[in-house]
């Protein structure tokens, strides 16, 4: 479980829209705004370099972020940013404030182990990954950093489905009408252009030795 928030540090912005947001780039911070739980919303500029930190820990989606800015701290997850096309730097980031007994929707990624105690991968199938992440209804408190998926005992042709997977107490899948499929082990892909080569092969050989019994 996410047990501590990543921290932030921000500035306070007075203005909103596009123009006040590309003044703040211009003076090299990152435009972000924090709504929600039925309180205006609160435009700060943050660090890109502490930015880009928590961006590249991989969890930054799913994971409860205390931001700090001005006289207060605001305990939030991140839902959603912007990045420049070219470059990758962050544009803009919105920031949606979470409450304790709230519960939250966040994609967390699927972790899938023990490979080698896979009786159809040990024979060469291959693990086909449906969903590398999974939406579940989580408690901001207890965010899972991953939900791992053991692949013990699968043969080629067995599927994964979600009730499969042991979820941490108080996590639920958002999708709830069916038993969604997270992987399977398909069966060894064999190279078609390989196969036929073989037998294009085989057929020239045939056909060498008749020829050659014919001029004889």
């Amino acid at each position: 479980m996410a047990s501590n928030a990543f921290e932030l540090n921000a500035e306070l912005r007075e203005r909103a829209g596009k123009g006040a947001a590309r003044a703040t780039r211009r003076e090299g911070r990152v435009p972000a705004v924090i709504y929600g739980d039925k309180k205006d919303s609160v435009m700060i500029s943050i660090d890109p370099l502490e930015l880009t930190k928590l961006i590249q820990t991989g969890s930054f989606f799913a994971h409860l972020v205390e931001i700090k800015a001005g006289k207060d701290t605001h305990r939030v997850i991140a839902r959603d940013i912007q990045l420049d096309p070219v470059s990758d730097r962050p544009l803009h980031v919105d920031f949606m404030r979470v409450t304790k007994g709230a519960t939250i929707a966040v994609n967390i990624p699927m972790h899938y182990i023990n490979e080698l105690a896979s009786p159809g991968i040990k024979r060469g199938g291959v693990l086909n990954v449906v969903r590398h992440e999974v939406e579940l209804n989580v408690s901001p408190e207890a965010i899972p950093e991953a939900i791992e998926v053991d692949l013990t005992g699968l043969d080629i042709g067995d599927s994964v489905h979600i009730s499969a997977v042991t979820l941490p107490d108080g996590c639920s899948p958002t999708i709830t009408d069916r038993d969604f499929t997270v992987a399977t082990i398909a069966a060894p892909t064999v190279s078609k252009v390989s196969e036929e080569t073989e037998e294009a092969e085989g057929e020239e050989g045939e056909e060498g030795a008749a020829e050659e019994g014919g001029e004889e």
